[in-house]
């Protein structure tokens, strides 16, 4: 059996790991559909709250719930997924349990974490990496983590499916924030430059800030600290590709993406193996 992941719609790559990662380490179980479908209300809760945060207006083409409704029923909602994840965690292996809720805490840091470092020019790459490995791989991890070990897989397989979530994601959020700046809305379901607009750096705008000349950074830094209009947009992707920071971004998400495939020599060839192969591939891929 053969469990095909989307991660083009930005929607239920989550629990498709759990499956895949079921099916690469021996089959499926009925929990394995509970905990797929507890790391996707946990991705939608963290949306539901990001949105906020962000004051986000649209996502994948309609409007937010906030927006609609106003941010107390979103984080409401939020929440109300979170307490619906607790109850299903019920019944379920006592280390399973545990990796799900580690990996909604790692979350949550890596959100506070980011929100902490807004603005922060001297923010260094080790310390973006570290961020996005909480708030985006943390779910990425523990849902391959998860999908291994209801399959039965002994430690160094289960630890062999953490890596490779963890590279996975890496390299989703990489490619999410080079999204951010060079992407299109009907494609990516969102606007663009949402991060430009809260003073989130991310790795293009930290490679072009530790590679450019002193003039070119007061510039950018005065671009990033007002709100961006196209001719601000087009002059800041114009500085970033005189330093190649966009082309060095994608070349960093590559290499997380190999380290991701590299993880699986790990777990037996299979049929569910190769499509982890090729879910980690289109991840970078997006950029294409």
């Amino acid at each position: 059996m053969v469990v095909c992941v989307n991660a083009g719609q930005g929607k239920m790559i989550r629990p498709g790991l759990v499956l895949l990662s079921g099916v690469a380490c021996g089959g499926m179980t009925e929990n394995h559909i509970k905990a797929a479908a507890i790391f996707e209300m946990m991705h939608n809760a963290t949306l539901l709250h990001d949105d906020v945060v962000d004051e986000g207006k649209s996502r994948r083409g309609v409007p937010t719930i906030n927006s609609v409704h106003g941010n107390e029923s979103a984080v409401l909602l939020g929440d109300f997924l979170l307490g619906r994840v607790i109850q299903m965690c019920v019944g379920l292996d006592k280390r399973v349990a545990e990796i799900i809720a580690l990996s909604a805490m790692r979350t949550c840091e890596g959100e506070l974490r980011q929100i902490s470092q807004r603005g922060n020019w001297s923010l260094d790459e080790s310390e973006y990496i570290e961020i996005i490995a909480g708030k985006t791989a943390a779910l990425f991890e523990g849902a391959c983590a998860t999908g291994a070990m209801l399959a039965g897989a002994g430690e160094s397989t289960v630890q062999a499916l953490a890596a490779y979530g963890r590279n996975t994601g890496i390299a989703f959020q990489i490619t999410d924030d080079l999204l951010d700046l060079v992407g299109e809305q009907d494609k990516t379901g969102k606007p663009v430059g949402s991060d430009l607009d809260h003073n989130k750096l991310t790795l293009p705008l930290i490679h072009f800030l530790k590679t450019a000349g002193e003039t070119d950074k007061q510039k950018v830094k005065q671009i990033l600290l007002h709100k961006t209009g196209d001719a601000e947009r087009m002059e800041l992707l114009e500085k970033l590709n005189s330093c190649k920071s966009i082309e060095y971004s994608r070349r960093r998400a590559k290499e997380f993406v190999e380290g991701a495939i590299a993880a699986l020599a790990a777990v037996a060839d299979s049929d569910g193996n190769k499509t982890l192969v090729e879910t980690a591939r289109f991840v970078a891929g997006r950029m294409v």
